[in-house]
């Protein structure tokens, strides 16, 4: 195989097309060869697995859950995020994106999750997730006679605040937090820099496929150091069943309890928001245009299912990956069956114990690398997106200054809000809908209710 040359269908090829054997067939829509559905989709699982595994176990410490409980629950949202990225991908009727989706649980929604278990208990944690998902539901028709609010200055400016939030916590994953023991120690960040200098290096050596793999193979190459290291045991693997299935309502009858479930409800708000930037921004990497007022709902309907079933096995809300965004970003993969195949391969490790555990035992730090440069690459198109905003405009200038001075904040200074009311908290705390909010805001102000709505995104 030519590895300087081959250039797979649904990817684009060096000067920034795509090679078809059937013109009148997007690269979204390309069925690739089975190998290459099954590496393209291995590196989306990688690049994402850390996120199950870290909101399971942020539940399970805030909660002192029991070991064969949390083990439970990481096999459920394995097979949950596997199922909603399936139905993302190939979407169904109204129902799913039918793009390159991978889903999550959210990092903010297993917080609250766990807040509202520990302020009442399980049983209305649940609730409260399961009202969300159906909140989704009856707030998406409002929701979107709103699309029209989001032009490229605020979707671009939503992706660079989504960049810089989530490289924060990441690199707080591959440094520890300060005044911890083994705080910034010098393996860790060693092992993260290996990770993302092999990932560059298989990115400017390699074009075609193996090109394209950069992420999975940088991740692999971590890993290996590591286990060179002695820092990744392999000797627990194959401990414990080796088949686990996700049981329905692990926590009992769900209580439900409208005002329990208020901060998850303002969340499913900000959860809308990220869904519409997601979509847009992969529609302009895949080149594929999308009727907002069609694929939006689309995707946000997509969140709503997933997360009404995650509730029902015990997780927290299930949502759009922008890890997802960013692995095909750096690829150039663009076909939706290379993330449904991550799927398939989501719902096999929910089901074989071993691959999950093998997931879980990747260290830190490398995870950490590859999370880095993957949302790294989030930013880098938000500032494409921006780039193509008139900056020149005083409405422009203005909306973007006052959402990154907003977003911002909350990022750089955390805990800024802790004196005010939990809802407000809730919007204000979290960067990117406090930016995004501002933008929209600002964006009116300056007259952005006199343009008519656009129902086309077309890619440029």
């Amino acid at each position: 195989m030519n590895v300087a040359g081959a250039v797979a269908p649904g990817c684009d090829s060096p000067p920034g097309g795509y090679v078809n054997s059937d013109p009148a067939t997007h690269g979204v829509d390309t069925r690739l060869p089975a190998w290459q559905l099954a590496l393209f989709g291995l590196q989306h699982v990688l690049s994402m697995a850390a996120s199950p595994v870290t909101a399971v176990f942020l539940v399970s410490k805030m909660l002192s859950l029991p070991g064969d409980m949390t083990v439970h629950l990481i096999g459920a949202t394995f097979f949950v995020c596997g199922a909603g990225t399936l139905l993302q991908s190939l979407g169904a009727g109204s129902i799913g994106a039918r793009l390159p989706f991978v889903m999550v649980p959210g990092g903010a929604p297993a917080m609250l999750f766990a807040v509202i278990a520990t302020q009442t208990d399980l049983r209305t944690a649940a609730g409260a997730a399961i009202l969300t998902s159906l909140f989704y539901w009856l707030v998406l028709p409002v929701f979107a006679r709103c699309l029209r609010f989001f032009p490229r200055v605020v979707v671009g400016t939503m992706l660079v605040l989504v960049s810089v939030s989530l490289i924060k916590i990441y690199a707080g994953i591959v440094v520890g937090q300060p005044g911890t023991p083994g705080f910034a120690r010098p393996l860790s960040l060693g092992l993260a820099m290996l990770t993302i200098v092999a990932t560059i290096a298989v990115a400017r050596l390699f074009k075609g496929t193996v090109g394209r793999l950069a992420v999975l193979l940088g991740l692999v190459a971590g890993t290996l150091a590591s286990w060179l290291a002695g820092l990744m045991p392999a000797a627990g693997l194959w401990d414990g069943p080796l088949f686990t299935l996700p049981a329905l309502l692990p926590f009992g009858m769900p209580r439900f309890d409208v005002v329990a479930a208020l901060p998850m409800l303002i969340f499913s708000a900000i959860s809308m928001a990220e869904a519409t930037a997601q979509t847009v921004a992969v529609s302009e990497i895949t080149g594929k245009p999308i009727d907002m007022r069609r694929d939006v709902p689309r995707t946000i309907r997509g969140d709503a299912l997933a997360s009404l079933v995650g509730s029902l096995l015990g997780t927290s809300l299930i949502i759009t990956s922008a890890e997802n965004i960013g692995v095909v970003q750096t690829t150039g993969v663009r076909s939706r069956y290379v993330t449904a195949t991550a799927g398939a391969m989501l719902m096999v490790v929910a089901l074989f114990a071993p691959l999950g555990r093998l997931a879980y035992a990747i260290p830190a730090p490398v995870v950490g690398g590859t999370a880095l440069i993957v949302f790294a690459m989030i930013g880098v198109m938000g500032i494409n997106l921006l780039g193509k905003v008139d900056l020149h405009a005083r409405g422009n200038q203005y909306t973007l200054a006052a959402a990154l001075v907003v977003g911002l904040i909350p990022i750089l200074v955390p805990n800024v809000y802790a004196s005010f009311p939990g809802p407000v908290q809730i919007v204000l705390g979290n960067g990117m809908a406090a930016g995004t909010l501002t933008a929209i805001v600002v964006n009116l102000v300056f007259g952005a209710w006199r343009l008519a709505p656009a129902k086309k995104v077309q890619p440029t």
